[in-house]
């Protein structure tokens, strides 16, 4: 950016325009720089001036580092929340939940806990599901049956039924990884952020608006999840009215938007970054220009900014975090974390091994492919072959 100061400052824009993204009513060209003054005699205004570039600097940083520490504020709150589940790990474990998930015992599927939760009239009414799961947000968003019951449709969809799997550990792994995905920032959303610093001008009476995008996009995430729990129930209780054990969910991308499990980790991101943005941008703005400043002319204003500020990071991670840590396992393949780092580490050195000892005791016949893919379920699928002619 520092290299840019200059030649950014030299492009200059028709002064109409200059003037209407303006975030405040009136510029002072006192302190104009020698490219801005270039720009000023041909009619003109340039579209960054030298001291916006350094302003712009200052703003970065902070952007930073309020991102950095918000995203971990937010994850501690999730793992927090999270941290109860592991007392229901320890609880399948126990003869009590081996006993009522005996498959020896038959049960109707609306007797069941799942089922008597996501059974109701308005579940099955489409009109009524989207609002019933909007609400369900704010009041045990994720119950100890939903835990259960995903837990055990996990375990048989991708392991053998009596396998001792620990689902708690393997979703911490999991959000361990995806942490590092929340904190990075993509080319999409610094575009986001210079959309927003494009919004801001006085014309668009942003301050009506634009504080509640990442709260909207917040509570549509956590709705679409809520909704994702409930068709999984309604699928199985089409599929049969009785069950044996426990109710049986299926694990589908399907259920997903577009089919992509990792959707709403990628809006989440965006939705930590806006609001780490705006915070960001209002701390910055009143340290340089003061609390009253043109950019916090109203208290309206400034009360709507930190509320929702405060109110998005606190939902974000103790309600839908921990609902999208455990939602998101109900996709069709299984994620990468399901390896502990020392199973990994001894696949990797069992690769190498095996990719080396195949060049030795066959140099001159063209190399298998022996890669071994961590990024999809460790599920075996049978190919047909050609039938080959006998006899001929």
């Amino acid at each position: 950016m520092t290299v840019l100061e200059k030649p950014v400052a030299k492009i200059c824009i028709p002064k109409s325009a200059g003037e209407t993204f303006l975030p405040c009513g009136s510029v002072d060209s006192s302190d104009w720089d020698e490219e801005e003054t270039k720009c000023s005699e041909q009619g003109k205004a340039s579209l960054l001036s030298t001291e916006g570039m350094t302003q712009l600097r200052y703003l970065i940083f902070v952007l930073a580092s309020f991102h950095s520490v918000l995203s971990i504020l937010t994850f501690g709150l999730g793992m927090a929340k999270m941290r109860r589940w592991e007392s229901w790990e320890a609880e399948t474990r126990t003869l009590d939940y081996q006993f009522s998930t005996d498959p020896r015992r038959f049960q109707l599927t609306h007797q069941t806990l799942f089922g008597k939760r996501h059974l109701r009239y308005w579940n099955e009414n489409s009109a009524l599901r989207w609002p019933a799961c909007f609400l369900r947000q704010f009041y045990g968003s994720v119950s100890k049956v939903d835990y259960f019951t995903l837990r055990h449709g996990f375990i048989m969809a991708h392991f053998d039924p009596d396998n001792n799997f620990d689902f708690h550990k393997f979703i911490r792994r999991a959000l361990d990884k995806d942490f590092g995905v929340v904190v990075g920032i993509s080319f999409w959303i610094w575009m986001s952020a210079v959309s927003f610093i494009f919004f801001n001008a006085q014309k668009f009476y942003n301050y009506y608006w634009l504080p509640f995008i990442p709260l909207v996009m917040l509570l549509l995430v956590g709705t679409k999840l809520q909704a994702i729990i409930t068709l999984m129930c309604l699928d199985s209780h089409d599929k049969s009215h009785v069950v044996k054990g426990t109710l049986l969910v299926r694990p589908s991308d399907h259920l997903f938007w577009f089919g992509r499990p990792k959707l709403p980790l990628q809006l989440l991101q965006f939705i930590s970054f806006q609001n780490s943005f705006q915070l960001a941008f209002f701390t910055w703005t009143w340290y340089k220009f003061g609390f009253r400043s043109c950019f916090h002319r109203r208290t309206e204003d400034i009360v709507i900014r930190l509320v929702m500020g405060v109110v998005v990071h606190f939902l974000c991670g103790y309600v839908t975090l921990p609902l999208y840590a455990l939602v998101t396992q109900m996709g069709t393949s299984m994620r990468p974390a399901v390896f502990t780092e020392d199973v990994i580490e001894g696949l990797k050195r069992w690769r190498a091994k095996a990719r080396k000892n195949l060049k030795n005791s066959c140099p001159a016949r063209p190399s298998l492919d022996t890669t071994l893919s961590l990024d999809s379920s460790p599920s075996f699928s049978l190919h047909s072959r050609p039938e080959s002619s006998i006899g001929k």
